[in-house]
Formats: C-alpha cells, structure tokens, sequence
C-alpha cells in the first residue's frame, strides 16, 4: 500500500470524526503534509513541488471520493500559489522551516484598515475560512485607501494573531471547519500583504497559471469526487434485494437507462474540466501567459462540473429508494455534500453568462476575468 493509499485509508476511517467535529483535526492536516499535498503549490525555489494543475486536481478527487469535507480542506494546497505574489524575502521567511505549510483564509467580507508606519493595522471579522484550525498562516481581507491599484490586499498573520468563532453549523461539507475568522488591532508589515491573483515574484509556470480560476477548480473537483463516489455506490447496489420483493435495481430498466445517463453526464464534465486545464498548463508552460478564452474556459468548466456533479448525485439518491433517506446511508451525505460545491460564489450560473459573453466576445461582468 502507498503512502498515499494509506492516508485515504485514513480519511475513511475518521470520515464521521470529521463531521461530529466540524473541522478536520490538526493531526490529519499532518498526515496531508506528509502526503505532498501542502506543498503542491509552492515554489520548487523554496523547497515545494509547484504541481502541475491537473495532477494536484487528481488528487483532490481522490480524496474527495473517500470524503468530501476532506478534499475540500486538502484543495487548500493550492492556496499558496496566492503567497506567491508575496516578495521573495518573505516567502525564504514563510519556508524556513521547510515548504509544508497550510495556508487558509477568511477573504470576506473585505474590511477597512488603518495605514500605519511599515504596513497596516487590521480589525474585523471574515467568514468561510475553510480549513482554518489546521492553518499554519491565516489570510484575511483589507482595504487601506486605494491600496495596491485600487484592488483589496490579503494580509497574512499567524494563528496566535487571529480569533476563530466556531460557528460552522451547516448541512453539508460539515467537516470542512470554515469558521469566522476575528483580528483584533494586529499590524501587519507591509510585506506581509498581497493582491489575491496579483503579479507573482516567483517565475515559475504554475504561476502563471491563471490564480482565480484554479481556486474555483480545485473546489468544483471535490463536487466530482462526491458524484464518482455515490455514482459508484449506485452502481454496486444494483443487485441488491428490494424489501417489497421487486426486481433487482439492474434488472429494472428504468435503473439502467439513468445510470447510463449519469455515467456519460459525470465523465463528460470531466473530460471538459480536464481539457480545458491541460490547455491552459500547455500554454503557460511554454512561457506564455493563459489568454482571456483560455481562463474563462477553466471558469465555465468549474461551474459546469459543479452543477453536473450535483445532478449526478441527486439522481443517484433517488435511485437509492427509500433507503437512501438514513442517517446511516452514503447517499444523504453525499448528497448534503454536493449540495454545497455549486453554492459557492466562483461555481454559481452567473459563471455561464461570464463565460457567453467571452465566447462572444464582449466584455464580462467585473472580476470574471
């Protein structure tokens, strides 16, 4: 067994953990660092992996199939390619101690600070900081003036800087532990400030991969995870026995023709997902930034694949009869879980309506691009 099969084991084992505590705990974080995923997306300079997008997404996928609360908060490897935007002095600073470090942020809703000698006094409250008791740093949202162009700054703190309220008391993605985050007057120096999606300092391809849309992608790829896994169990239920002595689920038509169904409709919003990203990890591979077609395309791809992925999941609980209502069955989960992938703002259909207007060349709604 791999390191990696083992920490999927792992994951399914304290799956039900996850959600009765709302988060996922520190020590599982550890596990995910020793398993690569916290260092996916820094930069091979500082000791990081810097993955290819295709390849962290795959991984998320697998561990979103075994949980999806647990795919979500391992999504967040990804978040350092945002710290990149960092100067490089302060990320040889982040690293130090070397590149596993779990970065979560409470970005919203952006809040005034006050300008002060070296950088910026911060106060406020911020919501859906996902993964959040497990951070090694914490990001939150400011604006001081016109800041950086005009554009908000995410400012980076320590744990013992930052309040958490444990207010995550939801229907799905239970275990994801994305609490409000509170700063009470903490200063932070200037060069601890960034612009969320802003000019990297590091030069190295997955940088210049487009920022914005990957952070929508590796939340929609949890989504995909979910419906692969309560597709799957449809699948093998389909010779069980029925209690009122009817035929077997696969010898019902009806069974079959919407398995089919939701097999072509998961693995072709897959496949869309994926091309769209190898297109774009080609282009900036060679050295070349992603063009607007290019982003937009991971950006409809993602809400694309988060909208299928729930229908997926929803046609598979009601294959699952009246069985599919118990507490103790997959399905409800899967299906409370994948509720909650297209709710978020980067997955929502008005995603659609950025990506039309790009396909038909006018301009898109403001920060679609």
């Amino acid at each position: 067994m791999t390191h990696f099969d083992q920490l999927l084991a792992s994951v399914a084992g304290r799956r039900a953990e996850f959600e009765e505590k709302r988060h996922v705990p520190a020590d599982m974080v550890a596990e995910f660092k020793r398993a690569g995923i916290y260092r996916a997306g820094v930069p091979k300079r500082f000791g990081g992996d810097a993955l290819p997008p295709a390849e962290f997404l795959r991984i998320v996928e697998r561990i979103s199939v075994v949980d999806g609360s647990a795919g979500w908060v391992a999504s967040f490897g990804s978040a350092t390619i945002y710290l990149a935007a960092l100067p490089l002095d302060t990320q040889a600073e982040l690293y130090a101690d070397g590149p596993d470090v779990a970065f979560a942020g409470g970005l919203f809703p952006v809040q005034p600070a006050e300008r002060v000698d070296g950088g910026y006094r911060v106060s406020g409250r911020w919501k859906f900081a996902s993964g959040c008791k497990g951070a090694d740093v914490l990001g939150v949202g400011i604006k001081a003036g016109e800041g950086k162009a005009g554009r908000p700054l995410t400012a980076v703190l320590r744990p013992d800087k930052v309040e958490i309220a444990e207010n995550w008391d939801v229907i799905g993605m239970r275990g994801t532990g994305s609490h409000d985050l509170l700063v009470d007057g903490a200063v932070v120096p200037e060069e601890w400030t960034f612009v969320r999606g802003g000019e990297p300092t590091v030069d190295e391809p997955l940088y210049r991969y487009p920022t914005v849309p990957y952070a929508a992608q590796v939340l929609a790829v949890v989504g995909l995870g979910v419906a692969r896994a309560a597709l799957d169990h449809v699948i093998a239920q389909g010779g069980r026995s029925g209690w009122t002595g009817a035929p077997k689920p696969a010898e019902r038509a009806t069974y079959r023709i919407a398995v089919g169904q939701a097999e072509a409709q998961l693995r072709s919003a897959r496949a869309y997902f994926y091309e769209a990203t190898e297109d774009a990890w080609a282009t900036v591979e060679a050295g070349d930034p992603a063009t607007d077609v290019q982003a937009s395309a991971l950006r409809l791809a993602s809400a694309h694949l988060a909208k299928t992925s729930f229908e997926v999941v929803r046609a598979a609980y009601q294959l699952g009869g009246i069985g599919a209502i118990a507490d103790g069955s997959p399905l409800q989960r899967y299906l409370r879980d994948a509720s909650v992938v297209p709710q978020h703002a980067f997955l929502q259909e008005g995603m659609y309506d950025g990506a039309g207007a790009v396909l038909m060349g006018v301009q898109p709604f403001p920060g679609y691009l």
